[in-house]
């Protein structure tokens, strides 16, 4: 395959040569001539997209368990009563695998997701992770993270147990940090746990607009103290917007000293934060993004959840993720390289050989009718071309009905 006068998101255009499922050359366009050659006419080309925070478990469960008043702590509770009457095997196999389904066909390659992970149910969703991404290989490549309250790890059997099942499974512990008691104690627990077992660890932090949530730099300094051996991602970090310019400076420049990368789920942030009955929302909740990356410290934007207590829309489309991170968090004037939060970046933070446009890649590559970036994001793209190792695949969403049985 030959796709001519493509562009590329930082907008050269360039023939692209496909040879066994892999991006074989790339040359400026009309340096090649060839019978059969596919014309994109200055059409976009995005590589394959890379989910690196969503809760697959948790999907789709809006229409049995809705946020009775959409806060987060309506939230907490809609799951915590969905999960206990209904997370069986079968439940959540047929939520997790229509998520996927979903993903697929919008042109994702690759996710991470956070299971929940309070006993029992690590005894379920773990193992049926495993299962999940045996069978989902060479379609996405998928990853997850223990989700679990702090002081659930003060149960050293419950702990050992998650942790060993996290390792076996290749997995990254996670936790929900925030304003506690003796935070500092749990914080040191939870690095200790990770680094004994040889895990990642992957955090909701600072999920609130209260500014003395300071969880965050306290984790920085923690890792930097015990010199933690492993990588660190941290997710939400929304006290951060609503915090003075020297604290926010203290921050990040101990995120950056001790190497921590970060994901914005700026959909569910906007939905969830400054949420009040009757009252327009003035703060947004949305990490400061740009002032990360001026610190070098690697971005990435993700779905998080979908069509559940958290945020009650969604389709497990990063394209759109993409689009209104954009509008949101102001990722324009110019648009730069902040596409790759949705697909480079991201795969780097997972380790993964995806996620960009490059010879001798596996040619999997999203084609756009749209021949600018403005043109790309005015409209949902619902006629995109997915190729995967070089082929069209089926595009077609599955069909809401299908959750009927399970909802």
């Amino acid at each position: 395959m030959i796709l001519t006068n493509a562009r590329l998101p930082e907008g050269a255009l360039v023939d692209i040569v496909i040879e066994a499922g892999r991006i074989a050359q790339i040359h400026p366009a009309s340096t090649l001539a060839a019978d059969g050659a596919t014309d994109l006419a200055g059409g976009l080309v995005f590589p394959g997209l890379v989910d690196l925070h969503t809760h697959l478990d948790k999907g789709h469960i809006w229409q049995r368990s809705p946020n009775p008043d959409g806060s987060f702590a309506g939230a907490l509770a809609a799951v915590g009563a969905d999960r206990q009457a209904h997370w069986s095997l079968s439940d959540v196999r047929t939520r997790f695998e229509f998520g996927l389904r979903c993903a697929y066909a919008h042109g994702t390659v690759a996710i991470r997701t956070h299971l929940d992970s309070a006993s029992p149910q690590h005894r379920i969703s773990w193992p049926l992770f495993a299962e999940l991404r045996a069978e989902w290989a060479g379609r996405i490549e998928l990853q997850a993270t223990a989700i679990v309250g702090l002081p659930l790890l003060e149960d050293a059997e419950y702990a050992s147990e998650l942790a060993r099942l996290v390792a076996a499974t290749k997995g990254q512990m996670g936790g929900v940090i925030y304003p506690m008691d003796r935070l500092d104690e749990r914080i040191a627990t939870l690095l200790r746990l990770a680094a004994d077992h040889g895990l990642d660890l992957d955090l909701h932090m600072d999920e609130t607009l209260d500014p003395t949530a300071r969880a965050l730099p306290l984790l920085a300094q923690a890792a930097l103290d015990m010199k933690f051996p492993h990588a660190i991602l941290v997710g939400h970090c929304c006290s951060l917007t609503v915090q003075s310019d020297s604290e926010i400076d203290r921050t990040l420049d101990l995120m950056a000293e001790a190497g921590i990368d970060v994901v914005s789920l700026p959909m569910c942030n906007m939905y969830l934060q400054d949420r009040t009955p009757h009252r327009t929302p003035r703060r947004r909740g949305v990490t400061l993004l740009h002032e990360m990356a001026a610190r070098g410290l690697r971005v990435a934007v993700a779905s998080d959840n979908c069509r559940d207590p958290f945020y009650a829309y969604g389709d497990h489309d990063l394209l759109e993720v993409y689009r209104e991170a954009v509008r949101i968090a102001h990722l324009d004037h110019p648009h730069g390289t902040w596409y790759r939060a949705v697909c480079t970046t991201p795969a780097e933070i997972m380790g993964l050989p995806v996620g960009r446009i490059a010879e001798g890649v596996v040619a999997d590559l999203i084609l756009f009718k749209a021949r600018t970036l403005n043109e790309l994001l005015s409209r949902p793209q619902s006629d995109r071309v997915v190729l995967r190792a070089g082929q069209r695949i089926d595009t077609t969403l599955p069909n809401y009905a299908e959750l009927d049985a399970v909802l």
